[in-house]
């Protein structure tokens, strides 16, 4: 399949004192059309900033250093701020994962939709308005025409959220980035968020790059996962080939961390420690310092890719040699 996002070798940096440290540090990886990829991993990991990174939103003083961000073949890094600006929302759009500080209060909902329209396109102030009002009926936003007038603040969180998922999808974009779409969402509304999202990929083929932590949002949505950790993606495969046959130690120790029938009335297994600051990464395998599986090696090392298949390949000194 045609990736129509290839990310290659990024590296985004912020300062730490009086050098510069690379928060997202050689990540690498695609969406094809139609496909969803789950990047998960805990919090401070780099999911979002690499987000943030791919529309070259990184507020100041992050900086992209290196690598290249292909958007349907054209390197986003090379573009100018003004031919940026018009790929986001027409080629590529973003869901933030708070949709209360993502609007504008003092604007009421359908207005921020229209001028999303209206910013890319030549068309009518009464157009756009009832291209709008469509995308709310789309998104199941009940009486969009009366919803259209309202303010965020009087409206629920998952009505929020599916404004949010309108406006990103008012100029059919073929990447769409959803950064934790579903954090603060009850598990009805999730449900509900995530099965809309399923619906709006098949219908325009969206791409999706889907930021999470949830392992149950990626089960209900993912093709692809990629497990990140201290910046760096440290095993990537089909979702069945994580969720069933994961080979990093990390990515086996956020399964085991999951609520499950199988284990009802157990205390749920944790992996000791945190993730470190950058500023204190290890020189080797980031994960060394809470790895239960840790080598010698592994903290001075940095291990490659190792392949188990065409799709599965993980970042680990400690797995066996017989692994298949």
């Amino acid at each position: 399949m045609t990736a129509v996002l290839s990310v290659d070798g990024l590296e985004t940096s912020f300062p730490v004192g009086s050098r510069r440290v690379a928060v997202v540090d050689g990540v690498s990886f695609q969406v094809a059309a139609g496909e969803v990829l789950a990047l998960v991993g805990e919090s401070g990991c780099g999911k979002s900033v690499t987000a943030l990174s791919t529309l070259r939103l990184i507020p100041k003083p992050g900086h992209i250093d290196r690598g290249t961000i292909s958007l349907n073949g054209r390197n986003l890094l090379e573009l100018s701020v003004g031919d940026m600006r018009r790929v986001r929302g027409r080629e590529a759009a973003m869901i933030f994962q708070e949709p209360m500080t993502s609007l504008n209060p003092v604007q009421t909902v359908g207005s921020q939709v229209a001028e999303a329209i209206r910013l890319h396109e030549r068309t009518s102030a009464g157009d756009a308005r009832r291209r709008s009002i469509e995308l709310f009926d789309r998104v199941r936003i009940p009486d969009p025409d009366v919803r259209f007038d309202s303010f965020p603040h009087e409206m629920s969180g998952g009505l929020k959220q599916r404004v949010m998922i309108a406006m990103a999808l008012a100029l059919h974009p073929k990447l769409l980035i959803a950064d934790e779409p579903t954090t603060a969402l009850d598990v009805t509304i999730q449900a509900q968020i995530l099965e809309l999202l399923r619906e709006l990929q098949r219908e325009f083929d969206t791409a999706i790059l889907l930021i999470t932590h949830d392992l149950g949002v990626v089960n209900e949505l993912a093709d692809r996962i990629a497990v990140m950790y201290a910046g760096r993606i440290v095993e990537e495969g089909t979702r069945e080939e994580i969720l069933t046959h994961a080979r990093h130690p990390y990515t086996r120790g956020l399964l085991r961390s999951i609520p499950s029938l199988a284990r009802r009335g157990q205390r749920l297994e944790e992996i000791a420690g945190v993730v470190p600051p950058p500023r204190d990464w290890p020189a080797g395998c980031r994960f060394c310092t809470r790895c239960s599986e840790v080598l010698p090696r592994c903290e001075s090392e940095l291990p490659d890719a190792r392949n188990f298949s065409s799709t599965h390949s993980a970042r680990c000194f400690a797995i066996p040699e017989s692994a298949s």
